[in-house]
């Protein structure tokens, strides 16, 4: 009686066995009679950004409409005379329409009133030059000039890359030798070889600081870095040989 249980063990796990090697067999040569492989590849590329732009504004808290604007007036023709002397020149110079409100004295109970305490008046500038050491310059020593009496906020600058579209279709090609490199990394394992594209689908640029690691389905656009990573992504569809 026991034999005949051991025999029937022994059975069951050959039968076992032998499908788990006809599973692991039609899974093998499912992937290799494949006739297309999918990959994405990349490729990466460090720039300089070739020209920048700092905004500012100064602005001026008097009792009265003509009394705020005189001091703009004022105070305007001294922040271009420090720019030009930077060596900004008038044209890179841009000065936005000034725009201004009212503020209404507090009653004590907390409420406002119809009465105008002060009238806040504020004008932006802006300023462009390829040089963005020039540019990274001016937005720190801007705010020097409050030391003058002059109302200065100084926005962060911005950076730009103005060759993307020139430098677009050689990273286009590096990104499609990189999916090649790794479809054929993916096919070695089943000696299996990459054969000729069937599709290429353009995938977005990432432009951001040289350190970062973000993505967007979207795509990036980074302006707050002079140096900058641009990466190219490719999604290519190879045959199989």
């Amino acid at each position: 009686m026991t034999d005949k249980i051991e025999k029937f063990q022994v059975t069951i796990l050959a039968l076992i066995i032998t499908a788990g090697l006809i599973a692991a067999a039609n899974i093998i040569t499912s992937a290799i009679s494949k006739d297309s492989i999918a990959v994405t590849g990349s490729y990466s590329q460090t720039v300089t950004s070739d020209s920048g732009r700092v905004e500012f504004e100064i602005a001026s808290r008097q009792p009265t409409k003509a009394e705020a604007y005189a001091v703009i007036n004022k105070q305007r023709p001294e922040v271009i005379k420090y720019l030009e002397s930077k060596g900004f020149k008038k044209e890179d110079i841009e000065l936005k329409t000034p725009s201004g409100y009212n503020s209404y004295r507090i009653l004590p109970n907390g409420n406002s009133s119809n009465d105008i305490a002060y009238y806040n008046i504020s004008q932006s500038i802006s300023v462009k030059s390829d040089d963005v050491k020039l540019i990274k310059e001016t937005a720190t020593e801007l705010p020097d000039l409050i030391e003058k009496g002059i109302d200065i906020t100084v926005y962060e600058p911005s950076y730009f890359y103005s060759k993307l579209s020139e430098i677009k279709v050689q990273m286009l090609e590096e990104a499609t030798k990189d999916a090649k490199q790794r479809a054929s990394a993916m096919l070695k394992a089943t000696h299996n070889r990459v054969g000729k594209i069937q599709s290429v689908k353009m995938g977005v640029f990432q432009v951001t600081p040289v350190d970062s690691n973000d993505v967007s389905d979207m795509g990036i656009s980074d302006t707050t870095s002079i140096e900058k990573k641009i990466t190219s992504v490719a999604n290519v569809t190879f045959s199989v040989k």
